[in-house]
């Protein structure tokens, strides 16, 4: 169909003769010599250029061989064909009425046809042998490089551990290593810059890693005891170590500022805390007696652990005797640290409690009991020792209960002064006794033994919480806790028990005092939804002193034995005009309180309403009826069924007061307390 169009067009063009088939086309331009002689003359030549394949063009047609716009096999064909060349100027050919047969158009050398286009494919690139090896080599390399260094660092790591273990454990220094120092450090050998390395908590030494050997060799640390009795009590000489003395330190001789250059310089005494320049340390001061410094009167002395060794041989237990050459100022204070309370505070403190006092003062109750670490106080003399608790309520009901067993054994004449360092998410008892609500390190170590030495003693009621379970085949024995706090059960108890479990299941992520009350926050809001604890007054029956007391439509009661609940709140006094006895920690009564629910628990929180007051009792008796009721001793709750619960008071506690951490609240109950005296 193609072809026949083509002709069609052809044939309606206006042309000659159709020249002799035999005769060559001439292509390119007409050659410039004489025309060949014959019969028929060459006409004048045109100025309009001629295809060499269908003669001359019309001027209306000024490519008169592309023709029509052919399709098919044709249309590639003429495609692929460059135009025609103008050709030289030619005679008209004869008229021949036959047809003509077309002769295939000369295909360029260069330009393929159709079926070499479709049957031809792409040449392959020539193949390497090489090529994949070289990509498969890099492959394992960057993937195996990096393997390879990470086990070999963490086999050097590994090493590098291993050895500072051994060297640890075999050491008579509490070294423990950092990876960064928090302030310009130098080595005490090498005298270096040091970014990362070890300390010792005891004497304060600081060396790089690859000094640790001769540091031990070189230098001793803090003498717990003496090694003979040829030193007397009062020859105690000073132990001097050199550099990294601490900020804002100033000499004792010519009273300007320590340690302000750029190197390791001047010194420092491990037990009286002072300091001197390298140019002011002279023979006389070198060998000067050392009196314990400004806490003189807290630490043991390592000549009086040394007599006592030497009196326990010789059967001999005079210990006022040694006692009186202290002093009779002098109250030795014993620490009990809990490591693992609220903020995870406890061992920085403990470093800084031993650097500060004897080493064999510093306990850590998670490592040694408190029933083993009192009995220190039997070797000091009666009424004269002093306890400061680093740690949570919980932790300060743990101490008070080894103190009562103390009391079993017949050690009661050793019985020491409880003071308290909060750590702990509530510290309701702390707060109650004026340590504060708890403890960042706002104020340095130093400020809080000072505080110490200044608190007063006092009296802390403690009581007996006895829980009968109801039933005919009961052989259990009834639960005895012991309360320093308070007693609850309802809304408040729910929360603290679901606090408890999910702190059990991932006790790392609860580090923070904010993080706990967020949680405890969260639980008490979900409460308020649910309403877990409602209708209590259907489930319990509650006796003050032998009285039944009815109750409202509560949905949680609370006993107290302190000013404080619930992190910081005053339960009793409330807010408003109503006048009610001041609730107090060391008078034998009970402050019993009822709620309405977690947002009524809330309110009271923000001062926003009062609790429901119940009455005041010396003993206390609540029945549970029915159902599972959660409750709570001093923060320890627990899932209960039916039951009888009596509370009786069981003892008293020593307590430290001190006064220089009241709040508002502790400002205007103290007035209070001083103007119903006065009136009376």
């Amino acid at each position: 169909r193609g072809l026949a169009s083509h002709l069609l067009a052809d044939r309606a063009l206006p042309r000659g003769p159709a020249p002799d088939i035999a005769t060559p086309r001439p292509r390119g331009p007409a050659s410039t010599g004489p025309a060949p002689a014959g019969p028929a003359a060459s006409p004048p030549i045109s100025s309009q250029p001629q295809c060499s394949c269908r003669g001359p063009a019309p001027r209306s047609n000024p490519s008169p061989c592309r023709g029509a716009a052919p399709s098919g096999p044709a249309a590639l064909r003429s495609h692929l064909t460059p135009p025609c060349s103008p050709a030289a100027p030619a005679e008209a050919p004869p008229h021949n009425p036959r047809p003509r047969r077309r002769r295939p158009l000369p295909r360029s050398p260069h330009t393929p046809s159709l079926e070499e286009m479709e049957g031809q494919e792409r040449p392959a690139p020539p193949a390497s042998p090489f090529a994949d090896g070289h990509l498969v080599l890099w492959t394992l390399c960057s993937v195996l490089l990096p393997v390879l260094i990470t086990l070999w660092c963490s086999v050097q790591r590994s090493r590098r551990q291993l050895h500072r273990r051994d060297i640890f454990r075999k050491s008579k220094h509490g070294w423990r290593d950092t990876d960064l120092f928090s302030q310009p450090t130098y080595c005490c050998v090498c005298a270096q810059h040091i970014l990362q390395g070890a300390f010792c908590d005891c004497c304060g030494l600081r060396v790089d890693e690859g000094c640790l050997k001769k540091a031990d060799k070189r230098f001793p640390c803090k003498e717990i005891m003496l090694k003979s009795d040829s030193k007397a009590l009062d020859a105690m000489p000073h132990h001097w170590i050199r550099g990294n003395v601490p900020l804002c330190s100033y000499c004792v001789v010519c009273k300007q500022q320590c340690g302000n250059q750029p190197k390791l310089c001047d010194y420092r005494c491990v037990w009286c805390q002072k300091t001197v320049h390298d140019e002011c340390m002279k023979n006389n001061l070198r060998n000067e007696k050392c009196d314990f410094g400004e806490f003189k009167n807290l630490i043991i002395p390592p000549s009086y652990l040394t007599s006592i060794n030497h009196m326990r041989k010789d059967k001999k237990t005079d210990y006022e005797m040694l006692a009186s050459k202290l002093g009779k100022q002098w109250t030795p204070l014993i620490i009990l640290a809990n490591s693992r309370s609220g903020t995870n505070m406890g061992e920085g403190l403990l470093g800084e409690f031993r650097i500060l006092l004897n080493p064999v003062q510093v306990f850590d109750v998670t490592k040694t009991p408190p029933i083993k670490a009192l009995q220190l106080c039997t070797l000091l003399p009666y009424d004269s020792a002093r306890v400061l608790v680093c740690g949570g309520d919980g932790t300060v009901g743990w101490v008070l209960d080894a103190l009562d067993e103390m009391k079993i054994k017949g050690q009661e004449k050793y019985i020491p002064q409880v003071a308290v360092l909060p750590l702990g998410t509530g510290n309701d008892l702390s707060n109650t006794l004026g340590w504060g609500t708890g403890y960042a390190g706002e104020i340095p170590v130093a400020q809080v033994l000072r505080n110490v030495m200044e608190a007063d003693g006092i009296k802390l009621d403690r009581w007996k919480v006895q829980v009968t379970n109801k039933g005919y085949y009961n052989l259990r024995k009834p639960k005895e806790f012991t309360m320093n706090n308070y007693f609850s059960i309802g809304p408040d108890a729910l929360m603290a028990l679901n606090f408890h479990a999910h702190r059990e299941k991932a006790p790392s992520l609860f580090s923070s005092r904010i993080l706990n009350k967020a949680v405890y926050l969260f639980y008490g809001t979900k409460d308020c939804l649910v309403q877990e604890c409602k209708d209590l007054n259907k489930k319990v029956e509650l006796e003050l002193d032998g009285e039944r007391v009815e109750l409202p439509n509560l949905e949680g009661i609370i006993v107290l034995n302190i000013g404080y609940w619930g992190g910081g709140c005053r339960l009793w006094e409330g807010m408003g005009d109503e006048t009610y006895p001041l609730a107090r920690h060391d008078d034998g009564l009970l402050e019993v309180v009822g709620v309405y629910g977690s947002f009524h628990c809330a309110q009271i929180q923000v001062k926003l309403a009062n609790p429901f007051r119940i009455g005041q009792a010396h003993t206390v008796r609540l029945i549970l009826k029915c159902s599972m009721m959660p409750m709570q001793v001093d923060g320890e709750p627990w899932a209960q069924g039916p039951c009888t619960v009596t509370i009786t008071h069981k003892t008293h506690a020593l307590m430290l007061y001190f006064s220089g951490e009241q709040t508002d609240d502790d400002v205007s109950s103290t007035s209070d307390q001083e103007d119903t005296k006065e009136t009376e």
